[in-house]
């Protein structure tokens, strides 16, 4: 007998993967999480029914989220990590030296644990000595910080359940706050494609462009994820993401990557005419 995961992406349309054999099921607090072993995609997680991320392009969108805000400000020290509890977003913060603390705010305890056992190809930053886990709820945690942290990266699950206080406009508010003042907010900021994926998405940047005077977002493809377009939102008290960046800087770092580089950087900010006429 055949085993498929298939995830629905609308109400007439879904996608689905044939499973080799299903690695972990289990229920925390919070929510359903699955671990299964895929033909094409290696080894994949769920949350309550919703692929989170295969093993074949996590890459994609682990890159994106971590070395655009590094590449724009190089002297990030501090950061906020709030989601993430699969690490793949920590594994490549703490690649960079000059980081020095991070902070990773996760809801569910139980993710964690089911990715340091089930998915060491994303969780093997979470051990780093700079690294320091807090099982809290990311909005509750946020609204007690001022000027701490250079970088906010807000690596969260679609805007209902558990990640349904990482999209309000306090959560916004309280992470400009929260920043310095060279400060740089990067969020999980769905796709433009779908309806209702694009409702989400500018539901959130209006909610962001309130609360900060540089405020965009670019774009990568996820073939995994809804229609594969995917949006990560760019907000900042000061930097712009391209003007001014020394890509030269990030490129003598020598990090090996998969996906990103500085020509997609600059290329990923270039947006199609429908997502430009989404955002205005």
């Amino acid at each position: 007998m055949e085993l498929w995961f298939t995830e629905n992406h609308t109400d007439n349309v879904k996608f689905s993967i044939k499973v080799d054999r299903p690695v972990y099921t289990g229920e925390s607090r919070y929510q359903r999480i699955d671990v299964f072993d895929t033909y094409e995609f290696g080894r994949i997680l769920t949350l309550d029914g919703f692929l989170m991320l295969t093993e074949k392009d996590e890459f994609i969108y682990h890159e994106m989220i971590t070395h655009v805000p590094m590449a724009v400000n190089p002297l990030i020290k501090k950061v906020l990590v709030i989601g993430a509890g699969d690490g793949g977003t920590i594994r490549e913060l703490v690649r960079y030296k000059t980081i020095e603390h991070i902070d990773m705010v996760e809801i569910d305890e139980e993710v964690v644990a089911v990715s340091k056992k089930y998915l060491p190809f994303t969780s093997s930053g979470l051990d780093d000595e700079r690294v320091s886990i807090h099982y809290a709820d990311g909005l509750k945690y946020v609204r007690s910080r001022e000027n701490e942290y250079d970088l906010i990266v807000v690596d969260s699950t679609d805007p209902f359940g558990p990640g349904e206080s990482l999209f309000t406009k306090e959560f916004y508010g309280n992470c400009y706050k929260a920043l310095t003042d060279k400060g740089i907010l990067i969020n999980q900021h769905e796709s433009p494609y779908y309806t209702q994926d694009a409702k989400a998405m500018k539901n959130a940047h209006m909610k962001i462009a309130s609360s900060f005077p540089i405020s965009t977002v670019y774009q990568m493809h996820i073939p995994t994820y809804p229609s594969g377009h995917w949006l990560f939102g760019f907000a900042s008290k000061e930097l712009h993401p391209t003007e001014g960046v020394d890509y030269e800087a990030w490129n003598r770092l020598g990090i090996e990557t998969g996906y990103y580089n500085t020509d997609i950087h600059k290329g990923a900010f270039m947006l199609p005419n429908y997502v430009k006429n989404l955002l205005k």
